[in-house]
């Protein structure tokens, strides 16, 4: 009998779960709504943040319009892996209202791995401007961290082997909401 090597860790209802509980975590960590940003790390980073901001809004925690909170981050250039990976065309920097100088920055991304995007994502902040402080939401925290880099805020920690894989996949890019666990095929 072959073994299922896909393993479904969470269902939309765990994703929503999730980000609603990072949403209140960063309201109670920034001590209220008022004077953070949530900046996407594109591709689905960025979903991810317009999620938490209205999970925020949605809890009565802020009267700013949740797309006032979220800006997108484009990393392509400065990520240190680009010879070995495929060219990806690069997607537009948006600042949220009244940008990021000064403010907490709380980037989110979807996986935390190496932390190599983590860092990536920290040099395009500081060409961008000077953040009063920066905070990191990851919706699965894989481990083997490759860089000294700790997530503030997870929704989920995942224990995996370096050679299984992690896929989330969004609504608002895959049509669905989930995350799987990919277990390498042993020949």
């Amino acid at each position: 009998m072959a073994e299922d090597l896909r393993t479904e860790v969470f269902k939309a209802g765990d994703i929503r779960r999730a980000l609603t509980r990072i949403g209140y975590e960063i309201v109670e960590g920034e001590k209220g709504a008022d004077d953070f940003v949530l900046m996407g790390i594109h591709s689905r980073g960025v979903p991810l943040a317009r999620r938490i901001a209205e999970a925020i809004a949605r809890a009565g925690n802020t009267e700013r319009n949740p797309e006032d909170i979220v800006g997108e981050l484009d990393i392509t250039r400065f990520r240190d892996d680009r010879p070995s990976h495929p060219a990806r065309a690069e997607r537009e920097t948006r600042f949220p209202a009244g940008g990021i100088e000064g403010r907490t920055v709380v980037l989110v991304d979807d996986v935390l791995y190496s932390g190599r995007t983590v860092r990536a994502a920290l040099d395009a902040l500081s060409d961008l401007g000077r953040p009063a402080a920066v905070r990191l939401a990851i919706l699965v925290d894989r481990g083997h961290r490759e860089l000294p880099i700790r997530a503030d805020f997870v929704g989920k920690n995942l224990p995996t082997s370096r050679r299984e894989r992690v896929s989330v996949l969004l609504e608002e890019v895959d049509g669905v909401d989930s995350i799987v666990l990919e277990k390498p095929v042993i020949a």
